[in-house]
């Protein structure tokens, strides 16, 4: 809880000082990936049986801040004032919530991961708790990401004349919406354990989206990139 004060209050301060919402660069998205961990983080908190849930998401939150802080990303600290494509009012709701998804979705994710490592150990009672807020939160991680790139389609409409562009941000959001879908679609095994597989090749699709497209500093989400 402590946590999310000090992200929040991180990022209220960043939103005074810069004059626009604090998600127009690498590092603003990190710091807001990590608000999101620690919300996902205190939510169940309210639920019984909450513990193995807070070992996935209070690592996640702290990794995430402080790969956000570290050394390398010290050139994007800086707030800088906003390229004229993001100067616009669907720069919050597309951008939080596809980040909302990312951060449900990686936390479902790594549920499905440890669900696949505790399999061959038959702890049945476990292994149903770990599928079963998996699947709610990968449910939810889906549909505000589903939102997210629609909110996105329309603004890039606006901005550009067209829905969608094929640039490699778009494409590999849209490859990942793929295999989330699937994962929803296989999840008809009572074991849970092909739809686990699904989300844990999608824990690496997302990184890819996240990260890995931003290394190729091309197309209209370019001016992410590192």
């Amino acid at each position: 809880i402590a946590t999310f004060f000090c992200i929040t209050g991180l990022l209220v301060t960043r939103w005074i000082y810069s004059g626009h919402f604090p998600l127009s660069d690498l590092y603003e998205s990190l710091i807001f990936l990590s608000w999101n961990f620690s919300i996902i983080h205190i939510v169940p908190h309210f639920q019984k049986n909450k513990n193995f849930l807070s070992t996935i998401t209070a690592p996640s939150a702290i990794f995430t801040q402080g790969f956000a802080t570290w050394g390398l990303l010290t050139e994007i600290h800086q707030s800088e004032i906003l390229v004229p494509a993001l100067q616009s009012e669907w720069l919050i709701m597309h951008v939080s919530l596809i980040i909302l998804g990312y951060a449900a979705l990686l936390c479902g994710s790594l549920l499905s991961v440890a669900l696949l490592v505790i399999t061959f150990r038959k702890r049945s009672q476990l292994i149903q708790q770990l599928d079963y807020w998996s699947y709610r939160i990968i449910s939810l991680g889906f549909i505000f990401l589903t939102i997210g790139i629609l909110s996105g389609a329309v603004w890039a409409n606006e901005a550009w004349g067209s829905y969608w562009n094929w640039d490699p941000k778009e494409t590999w959001a849209f490859i990942t919406w793929i295999v989330f879908a699937i994962y929803l679609h296989t999840r008809t095994n009572t074991s849970g354990v092909n739809s686990a597989i699904v989300a844990s090749i999608g824990f690496l699709i997302i990184w890819i989206c996240y990260f890995g497209v931003n290394l190729l500093g091309i197309g209209l989400h370019s001016y992410g990139s590192f």
